[in-house]
């Protein structure tokens, strides 16, 4: 005999978060039969749904499909009782963030409006400490030198160091995240155990997956503006942490990697711009958008336009250049630090799973 053990805060968590009426599903069945993406055999979501439903959050945290959906939105425009599946699937990936991250408090943090201050108190308080332990923590005189505000020995060393203790600690949440995968999807007696990282890349670089969404096309083109832009501008960021060590820096403004860096720029500003766009105008089509979704992208939005006020600053001799360069590196914690405890951790998990499901042969 079986027995089900429903967890009705977690359905009621869901629905909040999703804007769906769970028990409004009837299980037609269309939201499977209408997606692109869904494997043949056990397709999704609609057995996510029953689950949901159900308030099974065992069933949900953990699951691999819940990662192979790209959120295209096909399922919620075919849905008859408008129970928005894709936006059911995208709280269930909030929710797994919760619950692998370590610490789980950042997380808890990230996702409350109300501890926001806290959020952002974090990195200016240990930044301010920082550049006491310089002693730096002073606004230079004479033309604009950020090395002089924040030597780059200290900087580079510092957040390098923060970074790997922060992502150390989201691979250990992914650790479990991948025990999960295995126990809920468990792999073929003939897996031969080989990870298929160069398919899975050359599926994320192409974003092959994207491009079969039928509902929400832009949505597609503003990711991969995003997506791409973001990448060039961690190169180019890698490049000038290089400079600095061989003492090659600032770049000067016709420096090929600093003319990418302003390219790519522009690219986030488009591709954010169609992303809020159609997240304010074109709600039943794009879904509902929540904390964590806007936080995502107001955070990249705020990283990018400092960083560009921060270059502008530094060419115009600007007498606010410091204090936009302090916000600007504020950014780049909220970022790039805090990114596995936020939206952005999309990132580990769903290469993660994707890595997990072509290894044992899930398409």
């Amino acid at each position: 005999m079986s027995y089900i053990y429903p967890d009705i805060a977690f359905k009621r968590e869901l629905s909040k978060l999703s804007g769906g009426q769970l028990s409004q599903c009837m299980q037609c069945g269309n939201c499977s039969a209408v997606c692109s993406l869904a494997p043949e055999e056990r397709p999704f979501p609609r057995k996510e749904m029953i689950w949901a439903g159900w308030g099974l959050k065992e069933k949900l945290i953990g699951n691999v499909d819940v990662w192979l959906c790209h959120q295209c939105g096909d399922c919620s425009s075919y849905c008859p009782r408008d129970v928005k599946p894709a936006d059911v699937i995208s709280a269930v990936r909030q929710k797994t963030y919760l619950h692998y991250a370590r610490p789980r408090f950042l997380a808890k943090m990230l996702s409350d409006p109300t501890l926001l201050p806290v959020a952002i108190a974090i990195p200016v308080v240990v930044i301010i400490g920082i550049l006491s332990a310089a002693g730096t923590f002073k606004i230079p005189e004479g033309p604009v030198d950020y090395s002089a505000f924040f030597p780059h020995g200290w900087l580079n060393s510092t957040f390098s160091v923060i970074t790997l203790i922060f992502y150390g600690l989201a691979l250990w949440g992914i650790g479990s995240f991948w025990k999960d995968m295995k126990l809920q999807t468990p792999p073929p007696a003939e897996m031969d155990g080989k990870l298929p990282v160069l398919k899975v890349l050359g599926e994320i670089l192409s974003h092959s997956n994207f491009s079969s969404c039928g509902s929400r096309k832009k949505r597609a083109i503003a990711h991969m503006l995003v997506f791409f832009g973001f990448g060039l501008l961690i190169l180019v960021t890698l490049y000038a942490i290089l400079a600095s060590i061989t003492h090659n820096y600032p770049l000067p403004i016709t420096n090929p990697f600093k003319l990418a860096g302003n390219i790519a720029s522009l690219m986030i500003y488009s591709g954010l711009g169609i992303m809020a766009y159609e997240r304010i105008f074109n709600r039943e089509v794009f879904g509902k958008s929540g904390y964590s979704d806007w936080l995502l992208l107001v955070s990249i939005g705020l990283l990018t336009l400092s960083g560009t006020l921060v270059q502008l600053a530094r060419f115009g001799d600007w007498s606010m250049a410091y204090h936009l360069y302090f916000f600007h590196l504020v950014a780049v914690w909220f970022v790039i630090m805090y990114l596995p405890f936020t939206k952005l951790g999309h990132i580990f998990y769903r290469t993660t799973a994707l890595l997990y499901a072509r290894s044992i042969g899930r398409k």
